[in-house]
């Protein structure tokens, strides 16, 4: 019989009632099982059956369905293994092999890295931090799988994923696949950039998607936003505006603590999921409500820094086909993007750089790390960096690392957990600008810390506590995971002082 459902999260009640009666602990687990029979047949036998006096919902589901199977929890480290050799081999403990199974998992045509733990498919962002240690482990060949890999969601979806999973198709993650092409074609030549020239205009597509659209009146669409002096800047967003099926009971009751429209709130809750950050205080109206989330109000430092590189690389391909015009009107683009960017999310009387709710036209008051982005990427003037390193220094660093916010609300993207991510942009960036001295004691600070819970735990996880390095990090949705792709990576990088690796 053919399936006239796509997915787990169409099948309506049977979704619900599993995602809201607690079957399982994470409400990621349902959306990733594996159906034994066609949805329909499940779904019927579920229809006929549920209202039987000995229904027992659990039992139907485990008839039904595989669990998902977190290849990362059986692994034990060798507690002989220094830091380096537990690394090298977590490289085949996170290799997952091209695979199709009866379940939300989009195939893809190559290898790729996981994170760990409960995250078993590929995620967007967090592929390039893991590629700096494939990197500085020679393992060129994976990088190139990696980047054909998402080359193909491209092609396929038209845009890249949060992560190879259906429900995450409505959204993408902060765009660093021009970072990713750059990456291997510093390897293999400058002719990467021009083979991949395709799939990176594409991906500029989606993110300017409904430019042509935008008027006064009509200011925000999809992506874009015209702002009020002409500039085009972007946005996080979501196609859809319903609870993530992977979060599905926690989205509905913070839509019962609400004042927004249950709509809209979905809608800004899946933004935040695109940036990245989910969740943070950043993206919050007011700093300890989680239910004041306003994500798709705010015009973000790194996504907009982001777009400068992907708008400057397609400029360069196209000046490698000798094709100026080309060249020049993305140029041109990438010029006024950086402008704006000083223009909009620039304090001159704080000395650093603020997201903009453009709903409001007035700068957020909440200082992050995503001010680092204009240094990663070089179009701060060195002027304003003077500054924005003192508050780095000031505000952020502490004995483990640089904080993500100053602020402590219980998410996990908050004080006092630490990212691997953005040490590494706050590291290189600082490096771009010659605070060699306040780069390197972040990268000291970040080693250590890493170093002492592999020592005590033999795990690498994906936060750290940097304020209290006795205590693990703590908040979000789900309890902290190891593996871990992206602390690998970057751990990997800054250990062997990789500088070469250029934005």
């Amino acid at each position: 019989m053919t399936s006239s459902f796509k997915n787990i999260f169409d099948l309506g009640l049977l979704f619900e009632r599993v995602q809201t009666e607690n079957i399982f602990p994470d409400n990621k687990t349902f959306p990733d099982c594996i159906a034994k029979d066609s949805l329909d047949v499940i779904n019927e036998a579920f229809l006929h059956e549920k209202d039987a006096e000995d229904f027992d919902l659990k039992a139907f589901v485990m008839k039904h369905f595989d669990l998902p199977i977190n290849r990362t929890a059986t692994y034990e480290s060798d507690k002989n293994h220094t830091i380096d050799q537990h690394l090298q081999t977590l490289w085949a403990v996170l290799t997952r092999e091209p695979e199709q199974e009866n379940s939300s998992l989009i195939p893809l045509p190559n290898p790729y890295i996981v994170p760990g733990g409960r995250f078993g498919e590929v995620y967007y962002w967090d592929s390039y931090f893991t590629m700096l240690g494939l990197h500085a482990s020679g393992r060129i060949d994976m990088i190139e799988s990696m980047v054909e890999n998402f080359s193909y969601l491209i092609d396929k979806i038209g845009h890249i994923p949060n992560g190879n999973r259906s429900y995450y198709v409505g959204r993408s993650q902060p765009p660093f696949y021009s970072l990713m092409v750059k990456l291997l074609s510093d390897e293999k030549g400058l002719g990467v950039l021009v083979k991949h020239l395709p799939y990176l205009k594409k991906e500029y597509d989606f993110w300017m998607n409904g430019k042509e659209k935008l008027t006064a009146e009509n200011n925000a669409l999809h992506r874009v936003v015209l702002m009020q002096n002409g500039a085009i800047l972007n946005r996080f967003w979501d196609e859809n505006n319903t609870p993530r099926p992977e979060s599905f009971k926690e989205d509905v009751e913070l839509s019962h603590q609400s004042t927004q429209e249950a709509s809209v709130l979905f809608r800004n809750l899946r933004a935040a999921a695109e940036s990245g950050w989910d969740f943070s205080s950043r993206w919050f109206k007011e700093t300890d409500s989680f239910a004041s989330i306003h994500t798709t109000d705010i015009i973000p430092i790194d996504l907009n820094c982001l777009l400068f590189h992907l708008e400057d690389t397609i400029s360069a391909a196209y000046s490698l086909l000798d094709d100026n015009d080309e060249a020049t009107k993305y140029q041109r683009w990438a010029q006024n993007r950086k402008e704006a960017i000083q223009h909009y999310l620039w304090s001159e009387s704080e000395g650093f750089y603020f997201d903009y709710d453009f709903v409001e036209n007035q700068p957020k008051t909440h200082w992050t790390l995503a001010a680092a982005f204009p240094l990663y990427f070089k179009i701060a003037e060195l002027t304003k960096v003077q500054k924005i390193a003192e508050h780095i220094e000031g505000k952020f660093l502490k004995s483990g690392g640089l904080l993500t916010t100053i602020a402590r609300t219980g998410q996990q993207w908050d004080s006092p957990n630490g990212w691997a991510p953005l040490q590494w942009i706050a590291y290189k960036g600082l490096l771009n600008y010659k605070f060699d001295d306040l780069a390197n004691k972040i990268r000291q600070n970040w080693l250590q810390l890493n170093l002492r819970v592999y020592e005590q735990t033999g795990k690498m996880t994906e936060k750290y506590n940097v304020v209290d390095e006795g205590l693990l990090a703590g908040g979000g949705e789900y309890p902290n995971q190891d593996g871990f792709g992206w602390t690998n990576g970057v751990y990997l990088a800054m250990s062997q002082k990789v500088l070469s690796l250029e934005c």
